[in-house]
């Protein structure tokens, strides 16, 4: 497809109010295919083609409305689909396709590259247990071989590769790396941090996630103290 080349106009409007993909103007729409690559210009659905929720399209529109470039929003658009849908749905994908104006095909490849996207059915408590150096050394595969006992998983050859629970409640994997040593051994239960935790932390975890009770709270990252304490106030500095 050959590049279409924008009105000026239309795109000083574009950058100065973001409005949903159908009210745009026919000079406009064409600002927007002119800004994308010809290969993401094909095949974009269009808005009124797709049947989007509009709380996932509000959702993405706001995003979209943080960035200078439309794609720059890929991301957010895709954990807001993760959100509603448990993972990356094809239908779902489609829906951000056409509130974005890009091709279901580009964020396909966004969300196939990054671990944290699913592209399949997944269980629908995430469960990532750190297996990078610090936890391994701390117990990081103790801790996942709990997890997954905990889970019903049975053990195989393959202990890090992702895993559902029979029942579909919990996807359970080891992780390469989550980013917080000083909590080794530790977790992410629903993108909550945890640690440090032990082997007998997971069969609790589990059941409170099962439950839809507070998960751990002695060993939520978020609740940690400051290291180090609280931080004295400096004399210098005035009230005022």
């Amino acid at each position: 497809m050959t590049p279409i080349e924008p009105d000026a106009n239309a795109e000083d409007s574009i950058g100065s109010r973001l409005r949903p993909t159908d009210e745009l103007t026919g000079p406009e729409r064409k600002a927007l295919i002119a800004s994308m690559t010809p290969e993401d210009a094909a095949d974009v659905p269009e808005l009124h083609e797709v049947d989007v929720p509009d709380e996932l399209r509000t959702e993405i529109e706001t995003a979209m409305g943080k960035y200078p470039q439309i794609r720059s929003a890929s991301i957010p658009a895709l954990w807001a689909v993760q959100r509603r849908y448990g993972w990356c749905t094809p239908d779902g994908i489609r829906e951000a396709a056409a509130v974005m104006g890009v091709s279901p095909a580009y964020l396909e490849s966004v969300a196939s590259f990054y671990d944290l996207f699913a592209t399949a059915p997944a269980g629908r408590h995430r469960v990532l247990v750190c297996t990078n150096i610090a936890c391994w050394m701390n117990g990081g595969d103790e801790l996942l071989d709990a997890f997954k006992e905990a889970g019903g998983i049975e053990r195989s050859d393959e202990q890090h590769a992702d895993a559902d629970s029979p029942d579909g409640e919990f996807h359970i994997t080891g992780f390469e790396c989550l980013g917080a040593c000083d909590i080794a051994p530790m977790a992410s239960l629903d993108d909550v941090y945890y640690g440090p935790l032990e082997p007998g932390d997971a069969a609790t975890a589990l059941a409170q996630l099962r439950s839809g009770d507070e998960v751990l709270p002695d060993k939520q990252m978020s609740k940690r103290p400051l290291a180090g304490g609280q931080v004295p106030s400096d004399p210098r500095v005035s009230d005022g």
